[in-house]
């Protein structure tokens, strides 16, 4: 079982690190409804993208293996599992799930 928390923690670290990168100061709340992708997101598509590549990074350093988040399997569904920290943690923790089970 993934557990989610270390999941969130990830993401959290990582908007951290996209809050020090900003230059105009946004903050951004580390809560599990907080919208990094569409209306209402803080973040733009570089900052998006910064941050799916920081996410990247932890989760090989944190689980070790490695996970390529923006795929065709991303982007086809019907909710962007970028939409927010929750979906997101969603979207991971599915994948995680499926490398474990083969």
């Amino acid at each position: 079982m993934i557990n989610r928390e270390r999941i969130e923690r990830i993401i959290h670290s990582a908007l951290d690190e996209w809050q020090q990168l900003n230059p105009d100061g946004a903050k951004v709340a580390k809560v599990p409804g907080t919208v990094l992708f569409g209306e209402g997101s803080t973040l733009d598509s570089l900052g998006l993208v910064t941050l799916i590549a920081a996410v990247e990074r932890e989760i090989a350093q944190e689980f070790d293996r490695p996970l390529t988040l923006v795929s065709e399997k991303a982007m086809s569904q019907r909710t962007s599992p970028f939409r927010t920290v929750a979906t997101l943690t969603d979207y991971i923790a599915s994948l995680l799930e499926e490398d474990s089970h083969g």
